[in-house]
């Protein structure tokens, strides 16, 4: 890793460096805080969580190969030099935070309240028809998660596509701080961690903390049609580029015709030019990706062809309006997270089924002192969406069978208190050729309930 030796790690993080009297100009191969990814010359940074002591693992990794650990307390009769701090997940940002200024690299940060992980996909999937990107796996986009993205980043990449979630005021600072983006996209502004937040007014300046430690000759992107993002008018004295389904933004589209489960075809303009584009992913929200994947791409030079080519080949991932197709039924498993304006549009996606229609939804979490009410919206709105079954499961839902009862609801409207009595009951609920949307928060566990539909 470039310019990643014990002795500069030791000066990143504040730390001693102990034993490594012939080791100080070493330098690392990666860095990890899980022992099994330990590798050959690799940094081990041993963190206490609330299941498991890294600390135990100080033997193990050494025997692994391990150049050298990161640690609270010095461990006994050490196999190899350790590096003493006061606390190793502080200690992890400040060593990607240095090591993210020894790279000669383009990074791309994207926040927003719903959408995140699907528009990096776009992103990444764009600039890989050019660039060689390294992109945010899995959920590593908190405090302990995109420090190791970061220090994942290698000489052979040329952009790194940064997925930046909060859920308080501050964080997106320190998550600013240690990415430096040259380019910041925000998909939307949402009622998300009201709990935290308060309103959307606080969702807005704790997402806009992005622009504290960004490149200031960069750029921003933020979606044109969202009534928060429109009221940014300048980032360091620079016009953001707003892209959306209206014509007055910078990226928009026209001619929208929608497959279905199958994806949309769409014109998109941009810089006074237009091509066409093949979305495969189902969804509104999906041709909006697309947009901010132009918007992105077109800073860094690609060529439409290139950018069309990167849209038309991306692909879903699991959890986030991920379809399957089952022998006897689909699936439309978008049970990674939920707040009310995605839950909004995967009815929406359920809505363009042309089969039996149903929607299995749970609790919504972290909404603050309006959770009850959202609940009983998202219910109202779900009886406006031509449903046959609609399933609410969890103690917060009990809300949002309440608003669908309230509102009317045409179908069979069913609730349960728990995932486990909604599995026990769903060979009656669910039957040949339906297509079923499962989405709730995280907590919920719904992949289970995917896991039974499978069986």
């Amino acid at each position: 890793m470039k310019n990643m030796t014990l002795s500069a790690i030791a000066n990143a993080c504040n730390g001693q460096l102990v034993g490594g009297e012939n080791y100080e100009n070493r330098e690392v191969a990666g860095v990890v805080l899980d022992s099994r990814l330990v590798e050959k010359d690799y940094l081990f940074i041993a963190t206490v969580g609330e299941r498991v002591d890294g600390n135990s693992f100080i033997d193990d990794v050494f025997a692994k190969g391990a150049l050298a650990v990161v640690c609270e307390k010095a461990p006994q009769n050490a196999k190899g030099p350790f590096i003493l701090v006061q606390n190793s997940f502080q200690a992890l940002k400040a060593i990607a935070e240095w090591y993210r200024l020894q790279l000669n690299i383009k990074v791309v940060g994207i926040t927003g309240s719903v959408g995140k992980t699907s528009t990096k996909e776009f992103i990444s999937n764009v600039l890989a028809q050019k660039y060689a990107v390294l992109k945010t796996e899995g959920n590593y986009n908190n405090e302990v998660g995109l420090p190791l993205t970061v220090l994942k980043i290698r000489d052979n990449h040329e952009v790194a596509v940064l997925e930046m979630g909060i859920s308080n005021f501050g964080e997106m600072d320190r998550l600013s701080k240690i990415a430096k983006p040259d380019i910041c996209v925000i998909t939307n502004i949402g009622p998300c961690h009201l709990e935290f937040l308060g309103s959307l007014q606080g969702v807005l300046k704790a997402k806009t903390e992005i622009f504290h430690h960004m490149n200031k000759e960069g750029s921003v992107c933020i979606n044109g049609d969202d009534d928060m993002l429109i009221t940014i008018e300048s980032v360091h004295e620079k016009k953001p580029i707003r892209f959306g389904f209206n014509k007055g933004n910078d990226v928009y589209a026209t001619d929208i015709k929608n497959h279905g489960l199958f994806g949309t075809t769409c014109n998109i303009h941009v810089n006074q030019q237009v091509f066409q584009a093949d979305i495969p992913l189902p969804g509104e929200h999906m041709v909006r990706n697309a947009l901010a994947a132009t918007a992105v791409g077109t800073l860094l030079g690609l060529t439409l062809e290139e950018i069309a080519k990167g849209i038309h080949t991306v692909q879903s991932v699991g959890g986030r309006s991920n379809i399957i197709r089952h022998a006897k039924y689909t699936i439309i498993d978008d049970c990674y997270n939920a707040n009310p304006v995605s839950m909004k549009a995967a009815i929406n996606l359920l809505k363009t089924a042309n089969t039996n229609k149903v929607a299995i939804l749970g609790d919504m979490g972290e909404l603050g002192s309006d959770e009850s009410s959202l609940h009983k919206e998202v219910g109202s709105y779900a009886a406006t969406a031509n449903l046959d079954v609609l399933v609410c499961v969890g103690k917060r839902s009990i809300h949002m069978y309440e608003g669908a009862k309230e509102a009317n609801f045409k179908g069979e409207l069913l609730y349960f208190e728990t995932r486990d009595e909604l599995i026990a009951s769903l060979t009656s609920i669910v039957k040949e050729n339906d297509t079923v949307l499962i989405k709730a928060s995280h907590s919920m566990g719904f992949e289970k309930i995917v896991e039974a539909l499978h069986k």
